[in-house]
Protein backbone atom coordinates (compact mmCIF):
# COMPACT_ATOMS: atom_id res chain seq x y z
CA UNK A 1 0.00 0.00 0.00
CA UNK A 2 2.56 2.51 1.03
CA UNK A 3 4.17 1.52 -2.74
CA UNK A 4 1.17 2.50 -3.91
CA UNK A 5 1.00 5.59 -2.41
CA UNK A 6 4.81 6.95 -3.29
CA UNK A 7 3.99 6.10 -6.84
CA UNK A 8 0.74 8.04 -7.09
CA UNK A 9 2.32 10.97 -5.25
CA UNK A 10 5.34 10.72 -7.49
CA UNK A 11 2.81 10.75 -10.60
CA UNK A 12 0.63 14.05 -9.28
CA UNK A 13 4.12 15.62 -8.86
CA UNK A 14 5.52 14.95 -11.99
CA UNK A 15 2.13 15.92 -13.19
CA UNK A 16 2.33 19.39 -11.81
CA UNK A 17 5.74 20.02 -12.54
CA UNK A 18 4.45 19.37 -16.69
CA UNK A 19 1.56 21.86 -16.13
CA UNK A 20 3.10 24.64 -14.69
CA UNK A 21 6.04 24.51 -17.60
CA UNK A 22 3.12 24.59 -20.13
CA UNK A 23 1.41 27.29 -18.51
CA UNK A 24 4.45 29.20 -18.22
CA UNK A 25 5.61 28.79 -21.77
CA UNK A 26 1.74 29.79 -23.10
CA UNK A 27 2.03 33.22 -20.67
CA UNK A 28 5.12 33.62 -22.73
CA UNK A 29 3.75 33.33 -26.45
CA UNK A 30 0.14 35.06 -25.86
CA UNK A 31 1.64 38.03 -24.65
CA UNK A 32 3.38 41.08 -25.34
CA UNK A 33 5.94 42.39 -23.48
CA UNK A 34 7.52 45.99 -22.53
CA UNK A 35 11.03 46.22 -20.34
CA UNK A 36 10.28 47.89 -17.46
CA UNK A 37 14.10 47.03 -15.92
CA UNK A 38 17.57 46.18 -17.43
CA UNK A 39 20.34 45.48 -15.57
CA UNK A 40 23.90 46.49 -16.10
CA UNK A 41 24.08 50.56 -17.60
CA UNK A 42 25.43 53.22 -15.22
CA UNK A 43 22.27 55.39 -17.09
CA UNK A 44 18.71 55.66 -15.41
CA UNK A 45 16.34 53.58 -17.28
CA UNK A 46 14.48 56.46 -18.01
CA UNK A 47 17.68 57.92 -19.76
CA UNK A 48 17.90 54.70 -21.58
CA UNK A 49 14.46 55.11 -23.09
CA UNK A 50 12.86 58.35 -22.91
CA UNK A 51 10.75 57.97 -25.75
CA UNK A 52 9.75 54.53 -26.49
CA UNK A 53 10.27 51.18 -24.19
CA UNK A 54 11.76 48.22 -25.80
CA UNK A 55 8.74 45.30 -26.41
CA UNK A 56 8.76 41.90 -27.51
CA UNK A 57 6.33 39.57 -28.65
CA UNK A 58 7.26 35.62 -29.17
CA UNK A 59 5.73 33.68 -31.94
CA UNK A 60 5.84 29.90 -30.94
CA UNK A 61 4.88 28.50 -34.86
CA UNK A 62 7.94 30.93 -36.36
CA UNK A 63 10.32 30.38 -33.69
CA UNK A 64 11.15 34.24 -33.82
CA UNK A 65 10.48 37.38 -31.76
CA UNK A 66 9.49 40.44 -32.87
CA UNK A 67 9.00 43.91 -31.45
CA UNK A 68 11.77 47.57 -31.42
CA UNK A 69 14.14 47.59 -29.07
CA UNK A 70 13.67 51.32 -27.83
CA UNK A 71 13.93 52.92 -31.16
CA UNK A 72 14.16 50.46 -33.94
CA UNK A 73 12.34 47.47 -35.26
CA UNK A 74 13.40 44.10 -33.39
CA UNK A 75 13.40 40.72 -35.41
CA UNK A 76 15.64 37.60 -34.45
CA UNK A 77 14.98 33.77 -33.58
CA UNK A 78 14.27 32.29 -30.41
CA UNK A 79 15.34 28.99 -29.19
CA UNK A 80 13.36 27.62 -26.23
CA UNK A 81 13.58 24.31 -24.28
CA UNK A 82 12.29 24.21 -20.55
CA UNK A 83 13.32 27.70 -18.99
CA UNK A 84 16.85 27.95 -21.19
CA UNK A 85 16.06 30.48 -23.90
CA UNK A 86 19.17 31.92 -26.07
CA UNK A 87 17.80 34.44 -28.96
CA UNK A 88 19.73 34.97 -32.75
CA UNK A 89 21.62 37.47 -34.13
CA UNK A 90 18.58 40.27 -34.93
CA UNK A 91 17.27 40.29 -38.30
CA UNK A 92 17.30 43.97 -40.50
CA UNK A 93 15.81 46.91 -39.21
CA UNK A 94 15.86 50.95 -39.53
CA UNK A 95 19.39 52.79 -38.43
CA UNK A 96 17.78 55.08 -36.31
CA UNK A 97 20.22 56.51 -33.59
CA UNK A 98 17.90 57.13 -30.64
CA UNK A 99 21.23 57.24 -27.82
CA UNK A 100 22.56 53.78 -26.20
CA UNK A 101 20.00 52.33 -24.83
CA UNK A 102 19.31 50.37 -27.93
CA UNK A 103 22.64 48.74 -27.83
CA UNK A 104 22.48 48.10 -24.37
CA UNK A 105 18.99 46.31 -24.75
CA UNK A 106 20.85 44.12 -27.80
CA UNK A 107 23.99 43.67 -25.95
CA UNK A 108 22.45 42.26 -22.96
CA UNK A 109 19.63 39.77 -24.74
CA UNK A 110 22.52 38.53 -26.75
CA UNK A 111 23.91 36.60 -23.25
CA UNK A 112 20.56 35.89 -21.95
CA UNK A 113 20.16 31.94 -21.48
CA UNK A 114 17.11 31.37 -19.23
CA UNK A 115 13.69 33.02 -17.99
CA UNK A 116 11.16 32.81 -15.65
CA UNK A 117 7.80 34.34 -15.49
CA UNK A 118 7.01 35.04 -11.79
CA UNK A 119 4.14 35.32 -9.83
CA UNK A 120 3.10 38.81 -10.50
CA UNK A 121 3.59 37.66 -14.16
CA UNK A 122 6.23 39.25 -15.45
CA UNK A 123 9.19 38.00 -17.27
CA UNK A 124 12.57 37.43 -16.09
CA UNK A 125 15.38 37.09 -18.83
CA UNK A 126 18.48 35.57 -16.84
CA UNK A 127 22.10 35.42 -17.68
CA UNK A 128 22.58 32.30 -15.43
CA UNK A 129 20.44 32.94 -12.09
CA UNK A 130 20.67 36.82 -12.83
CA UNK A 131 17.92 38.68 -13.66
CA UNK A 132 19.27 40.99 -16.65
CA UNK A 133 16.00 42.04 -18.22
CA UNK A 134 12.86 42.51 -16.34
CA UNK A 135 9.52 42.97 -19.02
CA UNK A 136 5.82 43.14 -18.18
CA UNK A 137 2.95 42.07 -19.98
CA UNK A 138 0.92 44.58 -22.10
CA UNK A 139 -2.37 45.12 -23.84
CA UNK A 140 -1.31 45.10 -27.47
Amino acid sequence: MKKLSFVLLLLVLVTACNSSKSSSEDALYNTQWELEHLSGPRIAFEGLFPDKKPQITFNKEDQKVTGNSGCNGYSAGVTIDGNSISFGEPGPATMMYCGEGENHFKNIIKKVNAYTIDEEGKLHLLIDDVTMMRFKSVTP
